[in-house]
Protein backbone atom coordinates (compact mmCIF):
# COMPACT_ATOMS: atom_id res chain seq x y z
CA UNK A 1 0.00 0.00 0.00
CA UNK A 2 1.16 3.25 -0.61
CA UNK A 3 0.96 6.24 1.65
CA UNK A 4 -1.18 8.71 1.44
CA UNK A 5 -2.74 11.44 2.90
CA UNK A 6 -3.72 12.03 6.36
CA UNK A 7 -6.75 14.36 4.27
CA UNK A 8 -7.90 10.93 2.51
CA UNK A 9 -8.30 8.80 4.71
CA UNK A 10 -12.03 7.94 5.82
CA UNK A 11 -11.37 5.77 8.71
CA UNK A 12 -9.35 3.25 10.26
CA UNK A 13 -10.36 -0.61 10.91
CA UNK A 14 -10.04 -1.61 14.41
CA UNK A 15 -9.24 -5.16 15.08
CA UNK A 16 -10.88 -5.25 18.58
CA UNK A 17 -9.69 -8.40 20.73
CA UNK A 18 -10.17 -11.11 18.99
CA UNK A 19 -11.50 -12.71 15.51
CA UNK A 20 -13.63 -14.98 16.58
CA UNK A 21 -17.05 -14.49 15.85
CA UNK A 22 -18.22 -16.77 18.24
CA UNK A 23 -16.84 -14.75 21.16
CA UNK A 24 -18.16 -11.75 20.32
CA UNK A 25 -21.82 -12.54 22.10
CA UNK A 26 -19.53 -12.82 25.63
CA UNK A 27 -17.27 -9.96 24.75
CA UNK A 28 -20.42 -7.07 24.19
CA UNK A 29 -22.09 -9.23 27.14
CA UNK A 30 -18.85 -8.66 29.88
CA UNK A 31 -18.00 -5.12 28.60
CA UNK A 32 -21.76 -3.72 28.78
CA UNK A 33 -21.96 -5.55 31.91
CA UNK A 34 -18.63 -4.12 33.24
CA UNK A 35 -19.63 -0.06 31.94
CA UNK A 36 -22.51 -0.07 33.50
CA UNK A 37 -21.22 -1.43 36.02
CA UNK A 38 -18.75 1.08 36.40
CA UNK A 39 -21.17 3.63 35.65
CA UNK A 40 -23.65 2.88 38.92
CA UNK A 41 -20.31 2.23 41.00
CA UNK A 42 -19.36 6.00 40.46
CA UNK A 43 -22.14 8.08 39.77
CA UNK A 44 -22.57 6.59 43.78
CA UNK A 45 -19.66 7.93 44.98
CA UNK A 46 -20.46 10.82 43.58
CA UNK A 47 -24.00 11.14 44.46
CA UNK A 48 -22.90 10.22 48.44
CA UNK A 49 -20.30 12.70 48.34
CA UNK A 50 -22.29 15.43 47.13
CA UNK A 51 -25.30 15.08 49.58
CA UNK A 52 -23.67 14.07 52.84
CA UNK A 53 -22.22 17.16 54.42
CA UNK A 54 -19.72 14.73 56.79
CA UNK A 55 -17.96 14.02 53.08
CA UNK A 56 -17.03 17.74 52.52
CA UNK A 57 -14.01 17.70 52.94
CA UNK A 58 -10.52 17.56 50.34
CA UNK A 59 -10.68 14.42 50.60
CA UNK A 60 -13.82 13.52 49.20
CA UNK A 61 -13.66 15.79 46.77
CA UNK A 62 -10.55 14.38 44.96
CA UNK A 63 -12.87 11.25 45.13
CA UNK A 64 -15.49 12.67 43.40
CA UNK A 65 -13.17 13.94 40.90
CA UNK A 66 -12.12 10.38 40.59
CA UNK A 67 -15.57 8.96 40.11
CA UNK A 68 -15.96 11.17 37.43
CA UNK A 69 -12.51 10.33 35.33
CA UNK A 70 -13.43 6.88 35.39
CA UNK A 71 -16.75 7.77 34.47
CA UNK A 72 -14.81 9.49 31.11
CA UNK A 73 -12.51 6.96 30.83
CA UNK A 74 -14.68 3.94 30.43
CA UNK A 75 -17.52 6.48 28.23
CA UNK A 76 -14.40 7.32 25.54
CA UNK A 77 -13.52 3.90 24.51
CA UNK A 78 -16.29 1.20 25.83
CA UNK A 79 -19.76 2.27 24.19
CA UNK A 80 -17.80 2.72 20.58
CA UNK A 81 -16.63 -0.54 20.91
CA UNK A 82 -20.24 -2.14 21.76
CA UNK A 83 -21.73 -0.55 18.81
CA UNK A 84 -18.83 -2.30 16.21
CA UNK A 85 -19.77 -5.69 18.43
CA UNK A 86 -23.58 -5.32 17.67
CA UNK A 87 -23.44 -3.69 14.16
CA UNK A 88 -20.57 -5.85 13.05
CA UNK A 89 -18.80 -2.93 11.58
CA UNK A 90 -15.31 -2.04 13.52
CA UNK A 91 -15.17 1.29 10.97
CA UNK A 92 -14.31 4.30 13.05
CA UNK A 93 -14.29 7.38 11.36
CA UNK A 94 -10.78 9.57 11.38
CA UNK A 95 -12.28 12.29 12.88
CA UNK A 96 -13.86 10.12 15.50
CA UNK A 97 -10.06 8.33 16.13
CA UNK A 98 -8.61 11.65 16.32
CA UNK A 99 -11.50 12.26 18.82
CA UNK A 100 -10.72 9.41 20.97
CA UNK A 101 -6.96 9.67 20.78
CA UNK A 102 -7.65 13.28 22.32
CA UNK A 103 -10.00 12.20 24.80
CA UNK A 104 -8.09 8.98 25.89
CA UNK A 105 -4.80 10.98 26.25
CA UNK A 106 -6.63 13.76 28.29
CA UNK A 107 -8.15 11.05 30.60
CA UNK A 108 -4.80 9.53 31.56
CA UNK A 109 -2.99 12.29 31.91
CA UNK A 110 -5.43 13.84 33.95
CA UNK A 111 -5.84 10.91 36.29
CA UNK A 112 -2.09 10.45 36.94
CA UNK A 113 -2.02 14.25 38.11
CA UNK A 114 -5.52 13.31 40.61
CA UNK A 115 -3.51 10.76 41.94
CA UNK A 116 -0.55 13.11 42.59
CA UNK A 117 -2.99 15.47 44.48
CA UNK A 118 -5.10 12.73 46.33
CA UNK A 119 -1.44 11.35 47.62
CA UNK A 120 -0.14 15.04 48.50
CA UNK A 121 -3.64 15.41 50.21
CA UNK A 122 -2.61 12.38 52.20
CA UNK A 123 0.33 13.46 53.40
CA UNK A 124 -0.61 16.82 54.90
CA UNK A 125 -3.03 14.88 56.58
CA UNK A 126 -0.83 12.32 58.39
CA UNK A 127 2.39 14.55 58.39
CA UNK A 128 0.56 18.06 59.37
CA UNK A 129 -2.61 16.77 60.87
CA UNK A 130 -3.19 20.24 63.51
CA UNK A 131 -2.71 22.21 59.78
CA UNK A 132 -4.51 20.71 57.31
CA UNK A 133 -7.96 22.69 57.05
CA UNK A 134 -4.98 25.28 56.79
CA UNK A 135 -3.24 24.07 53.98
CA UNK A 136 -5.76 21.90 52.05
CA UNK A 137 -8.34 25.12 51.59
CA UNK A 138 -10.85 25.43 49.41
CA UNK A 139 -8.93 27.78 47.31
CA UNK A 140 -5.99 25.35 47.03
CA UNK A 141 -8.19 22.33 46.25
CA UNK A 142 -9.66 23.86 43.24
CA UNK A 143 -6.33 24.94 42.28
CA UNK A 144 -4.86 21.61 42.63
CA UNK A 145 -7.71 20.15 40.36
CA UNK A 146 -8.04 23.23 37.74
CA UNK A 147 -4.09 22.62 37.25
CA UNK A 148 -3.92 19.04 36.14
CA UNK A 149 -6.72 19.50 34.08
CA UNK A 150 -5.31 22.44 32.08
CA UNK A 151 -1.73 20.44 31.81
CA UNK A 152 -3.75 17.33 30.79
CA UNK A 153 -5.30 19.44 28.27
CA UNK A 154 -2.33 20.90 26.94
CA UNK A 155 -0.35 17.77 26.50
CA UNK A 156 -3.14 15.92 24.60
CA UNK A 157 -3.88 18.67 22.47
CA UNK A 158 0.09 18.80 21.69
CA UNK A 159 -0.14 15.16 20.97
CA UNK A 160 -3.55 15.39 18.98
CA UNK A 161 -1.67 18.09 16.75
CA UNK A 162 1.89 15.63 16.38
CA UNK A 163 -0.60 13.33 15.13
CA UNK A 164 -2.25 15.53 12.80
CA UNK A 165 1.11 15.86 11.16
CA UNK A 166 1.28 12.28 10.39
CA UNK A 167 0.60 10.70 6.83
CA UNK A 168 -1.28 7.26 6.77
CA UNK A 169 -1.09 4.44 4.31
CA UNK A 170 -4.71 4.55 2.78
CA UNK A 171 -5.85 1.33 4.62
CA UNK A 172 -5.04 1.09 8.50
CA UNK A 173 -5.70 -1.62 10.50
CA UNK A 174 -5.65 -1.00 13.97
CA UNK A 175 -4.74 -4.10 16.11
CA UNK A 176 -6.87 -2.67 19.35
CA UNK A 177 -10.24 -2.17 20.29
CA UNK A 178 -9.64 1.56 20.12
CA UNK A 179 -7.39 4.32 18.83
CA UNK A 180 -4.86 4.39 20.83
CA UNK A 181 -1.54 6.94 20.38
CA UNK A 182 1.32 5.26 20.60
CA UNK A 183 -0.54 2.28 17.77
CA UNK A 184 -1.21 5.24 15.72
CA UNK A 185 2.00 6.70 16.21
CA UNK A 186 3.71 3.03 14.85
CA UNK A 187 1.32 2.58 11.74
CA UNK A 188 1.96 5.79 10.40
CA UNK A 189 3.29 6.01 6.85
CA UNK A 190 5.65 9.07 7.41
CA UNK A 191 8.57 9.72 9.33
CA UNK A 192 7.56 9.77 13.17
CA UNK A 193 11.18 10.65 14.92
CA UNK A 194 9.23 13.63 16.27
CA UNK A 195 6.22 12.46 17.14
CA UNK A 196 8.14 9.36 19.49
CA UNK A 197 10.63 12.24 20.80
CA UNK A 198 7.60 14.44 21.93
CA UNK A 199 5.38 11.63 23.26
CA UNK A 200 8.86 9.96 25.27
CA UNK A 201 9.31 13.72 26.79
CA UNK A 202 5.71 13.82 27.65
CA UNK A 203 5.55 10.79 29.48
CA UNK A 204 8.49 11.27 31.67
CA UNK A 205 7.64 14.81 32.64
CA UNK A 206 3.84 14.05 33.09
CA UNK A 207 3.44 10.47 34.25
CA UNK A 208 7.23 10.28 35.97
CA UNK A 209 6.76 13.79 37.67
CA UNK A 210 3.31 12.99 39.58
CA UNK A 211 4.59 9.31 40.38
CA UNK A 212 7.98 11.03 42.10
CA UNK A 213 5.42 12.86 44.27
CA UNK A 214 3.22 9.97 45.23
CA UNK A 215 7.18 8.05 46.04
CA UNK A 216 7.70 11.02 48.24
CA UNK A 217 4.34 11.30 49.60
CA UNK A 218 4.17 7.70 50.85
CA UNK A 219 7.74 8.01 52.05
CA UNK A 220 6.50 10.92 54.60
CA UNK A 221 3.63 9.24 55.12
CA UNK A 222 5.89 6.00 56.33
CA UNK A 223 7.99 7.76 58.08
CA UNK A 224 5.69 9.41 59.82
CA UNK A 225 3.38 6.39 60.68
CA UNK A 226 6.59 4.55 62.30
CA UNK A 227 7.30 7.42 64.41
CA UNK A 228 3.54 6.69 66.03
CA UNK A 229 4.22 5.15 69.92
CA UNK A 230 0.49 3.43 69.88
CA UNK A 231 -0.47 0.61 67.59
CA UNK A 232 -3.76 1.65 67.49
CA UNK A 233 -3.01 4.92 66.04
CA UNK A 234 -0.46 3.17 63.38
CA UNK A 235 -3.81 1.36 62.24
CA UNK A 236 -5.92 4.46 62.32
CA UNK A 237 -3.22 7.05 60.34
CA UNK A 238 -2.32 4.04 57.68
CA UNK A 239 -6.53 3.47 57.25
CA UNK A 240 -6.91 7.13 56.42
CA UNK A 241 -4.69 6.51 52.91
CA UNK A 242 -4.87 2.81 52.72
CA UNK A 243 -7.98 3.09 49.71
CA UNK A 244 -5.97 5.50 47.88
CA UNK A 245 -2.78 3.43 47.81
CA UNK A 246 -4.59 0.36 46.57
CA UNK A 247 -5.95 2.50 43.66
CA UNK A 248 -2.78 3.74 43.21
CA UNK A 249 -1.27 0.35 43.23
CA UNK A 250 -3.80 -0.88 40.84
CA UNK A 251 -3.42 1.76 38.30
CA UNK A 252 0.04 1.47 38.01
CA UNK A 253 1.03 -1.81 38.19
CA UNK A 254 -2.06 -1.78 35.04
CA UNK A 255 -0.02 0.74 33.12
CA UNK A 256 3.09 -0.81 34.08
CA UNK A 257 1.95 -4.67 32.50
CA UNK A 258 0.77 -3.28 29.64
CA UNK A 259 3.79 -1.80 28.56
CA UNK A 260 5.57 -4.81 29.61
CA UNK A 261 3.78 -7.02 27.91
CA UNK A 262 4.10 -5.26 25.49
CA UNK A 263 7.88 -5.50 24.83
CA UNK A 264 8.28 -8.75 25.78
CA UNK A 265 5.80 -10.18 22.96
CA UNK A 266 5.63 -7.50 20.41
CA UNK A 267 2.26 -8.41 19.95
CA UNK A 268 0.16 -5.48 19.14
CA UNK A 269 -3.09 -8.48 20.48
CA UNK A 270 -1.59 -8.84 23.62
CA UNK A 271 -1.01 -5.61 24.34
CA UNK A 272 -4.70 -4.84 23.60
CA UNK A 273 -5.91 -7.24 25.44
CA UNK A 274 -3.63 -5.82 28.66
CA UNK A 275 -4.72 -2.28 27.92
CA UNK A 276 -8.11 -3.80 29.29
CA UNK A 277 -7.21 -3.69 32.59
CA UNK A 278 -6.39 -0.18 33.19
CA UNK A 279 -8.86 1.01 30.61
CA UNK A 280 -11.85 -0.81 31.38
CA UNK A 281 -11.55 -2.94 34.80
CA UNK A 282 -9.68 -0.74 37.02
CA UNK A 283 -12.41 2.69 36.78
CA UNK A 284 -15.17 -0.09 37.78
CA UNK A 285 -12.97 -1.46 40.36
CA UNK A 286 -12.35 2.03 42.06
CA UNK A 287 -15.56 2.94 43.59
CA UNK A 288 -15.69 -0.91 45.24
CA UNK A 289 -12.34 -0.47 46.76
CA UNK A 290 -13.13 2.97 48.39
CA UNK A 291 -16.81 1.56 49.75
CA UNK A 292 -15.07 -1.44 51.18
CA UNK A 293 -12.23 -0.23 52.69
CA UNK A 294 -13.02 3.13 53.56
CA UNK A 295 -15.71 3.65 56.80
CA UNK A 296 -17.03 7.11 56.10
CA UNK A 297 -18.17 6.05 52.66
CA UNK A 298 -19.94 3.09 53.80
CA UNK A 299 -21.90 4.50 56.69
CA UNK A 300 -22.47 7.73 54.34
CA UNK A 301 -23.49 5.37 51.56
CA UNK A 302 -26.18 3.09 54.33
CA UNK A 303 -27.42 6.75 55.15
CA UNK A 304 -27.97 7.43 51.58
CA UNK A 305 -29.71 4.72 50.91
CA UNK A 306 -31.78 5.23 54.42
CA UNK A 307 -32.70 8.92 52.78
CA UNK A 308 -33.43 7.53 49.51
CA UNK A 309 -35.80 4.59 50.79
CA UNK A 310 -37.50 6.94 52.95
CA UNK A 311 -37.98 9.23 49.75
CA UNK A 312 -39.32 6.11 48.06
CA UNK A 313 -41.89 5.80 51.16
CA UNK A 314 -43.13 9.47 51.26
CA UNK A 315 -43.65 9.77 47.68
CA UNK A 316 -45.73 6.04 47.77
CA UNK A 317 -47.97 7.63 50.22
CA UNK A 318 -48.34 10.81 48.73
CA UNK A 319 -49.49 8.94 46.04
CA UNK A 320 -51.84 6.86 47.85
CA UNK A 321 -53.29 9.57 49.75
CA UNK A 322 -54.20 11.60 46.34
Amino acid sequence: MGPGNDTQISGFLLLGLTNKPELQPLIFGLFLSIYLTTLFGNLLIILTVSSDSHLHTPMYLFLSNLSFLDICVTSTIVPKMLVHIQTQNNIITYTGCMSQIFLSTLFAGWDDFLLAVMAYDRYVAICHPLHYTVIMNPQLCGLLVLVSWIISVLNSLLQSLMILRLSFCREVEIPHFFCELHQMIQLACSDTFLNDTVLYVSTVLLAGGPLAGILYSYFKIISSIHRISSAQGKYKAFSTCASHLSVVSLFYCTVLGVYLSSAATQNSQTSAVASVMYTVVTPMLNPFIYSLRNRDIKEALMRFFRRTALKGTIVLVAKKCH
